[in-house]
């Protein structure tokens, strides 16, 4: 895996990437130049020359026109300073064909073959190859940007998700925990029931929710169970419906979502109120869609779950469905002088099955 990653970084490097364009382009124009089927020592001298001609024109294109016309949107200058670039680059040819190879290369002698336009079709050649590799390079290098971002906000979210969870499960489990304690301080012999009903909720919660979706079968039957361990703490004299879909196969959903919900109606509703007191939770399928809504009485608490509420479960609960379902849900919440009504919608997920199953 080391070796792979290294190869990968050194074929990567600009410089090993200039340096195979160019041995490819000397081999090419080698091909073009040679005299005779074999590679003469001359021919070979004279394509090194007409290359080392080119690269001044060509890398004052690559390092200062296009980033500083080009890459900024200015066409017209960089059109015209790229045509007066190529025109020198043509002239720096001849030029070195006709006087320099005399001073550099005194025992040898050399004419330039190509006229001023032929060579000027070189030039255009070599920029624009070259051009449209340093554009495709940066297009390439921005789409990995744009990949590792994607991937660094993936990553941010589902954290961020795992932390709202963290603050949640907690919250919830000690509510439950105090309907517990108070059927066994009445030594009910209910109790065995509840206990079951408990760890049957913690082992949902702690061991089935890691996931990003889980089966709506699991998580409805959950949510059941912790509005009967609410009961307890309700007493006899609470009016407490919960209505669940019959059929819930082959849908999936985001985990603990409906839970804040419930644990309102409880904790600001019954919780503490002095005159009659419900809580009517009804859930329901519609098409794709998991349709919640939950009303409750008004109890001496009830603002702390209102509008513009701070209550550490609704904002939560916000912050995820943001997360989860940004423009795909809806969050209502209502009330009056007798109820606190929320409705909740959101898309289901259809559950795939494995192959051959």
């Amino acid at each position: 895996m080391t070796v792979m990653k290294n190869i990968r970084k050194f074929a990567g490097s600009r410089w090993v990437q200039h340096l195979l364009f160019w041995l490819l382009s000397y081999y090419v124009l080698l091909r073009i130049f040679a005299t005779s089927p074999g590679f003469q020592k001359i021919d070979l001298i004279y394509t090194l020359i007409f290359i080392s001609s080119l690269l001044p024109g060509i890398y004052l294109n690559l390092l200062v026109l296009i980033p500083r016309f080009l890459s900024r949107k200015m066409y017209f200058p960089y059109s015209i300073l790229l045509l007066a670039c190529i025109g020198a680059s043509a002239e720096v040819n001849i030029l070195t064909f006709s006087k320099l190879t005399d001073i550099i290369l005194p025992g040898y002698y050399f004419i330039s073959y190509y006229e001023f336009g032929d060579l000027l079709k070189f030039s255009l050649v070599f920029t624009g190859i070259t051009t449209l590799l340093k554009l495709s390079r940066g297009w390439f290098m921005l789409m990995e940007a744009r990949n590792e971002l994607i991937k660094l906000e993936k990553e941010n979210a589902e954290t961020r998700l795992d932390a709202l969870k963290n603050q949640v499960n907690p919250h919830f489990l000690f509510n439950s925990l105090a309907g517990i304690y108070s059927l066994v301080l009445q030594n009910s012999g209910k109790a065995p029931e509840f206990v079951l009903r408990l760890s049957d909720f913690l082992r949902y919660v702690l061991y089935e929710t890691s996931a990003g979706m889980v089966d709506l079968s699991r998580e409805l039957p959950a949510m059941n169970d912790y509005v009967e361990l609410q009961k307890l703490r309700a007493g006899k004299s609470a009016e407490i419906e919960i209505q669940l879909p019959d059929e819930t196969a082959g849908w999936q959903v985001a985990p603990l979502l409906l839970l804040p919900l419930i644990e309102n109606c409880f904790k600001h509703g019954i919780k503490g109120a002095a005159g009659p007191v419900f809580a009517r939770i009804l859930i329901s399928i519609s098409g794709n869609r998991l349709q919640a809504y939950l009303e409750n009485n008004m109890g001496v608490s009830a603002d702390e779950g209102a509008p513009g509420s701070r209550g550490i479960g609704l904002v939560n609960l916000r912050n995820r469905l943001e997360l989860l379902y940004p423009g795909n849900h809806e969050l209502k919440i209502s009330r009056d002088e007798e109820r606190f009504i929320v409705t909740l919608s959101i898309p289901l997920n259809e559950k795939t099955s494995l192959p051959g199953h």
